[in-house]
């Protein structure tokens, strides 16, 4: 099993990257049974790469979701900066002394 690489992951649409990760998920649940039966992998190191897989995935489906999260937060309105806060503190070290 290749390795999938971050940039094709980039690449393909939000839905294809869901899909691909259900699947690897399935084939890695599939390999961990036959493992836990006492079954010899077909390849000894399909487990860790389907894993490896899963987490590549998984950080691109973050960083996407992260990147919609800003652009939405970016599109609205900002605060203004009221300046209370060092207004306050200045006012409780005055009491202090």
């Amino acid at each position: 099993m290749p390795l999938l690489k971050a940039k094709d992951l980039r690449a393909m649409r939000p839905e294809d990257v869901r899909a691909k990760f259900k699947e690897l998920s399935d084939e890695l649940m599939h390999e961990r049974g036959v493992a836990a039966m006492g079954g010899a992998p077909a390849s000894p190191g399909k487990i860790r790469a389907l894993r490896t897989n899963i987490a590549r995935i998984h950080t691109v489906m973050l960083e996407q979701e992260r990147a919609s999260k800003a652009a939405s937060e970016k599109a609205g309105p900002k605060k203004a900066w009221s300046g209370k806060k060092g207004k306050m503190r200045a006012v409780k070290k005055e009491e202090k002394k």
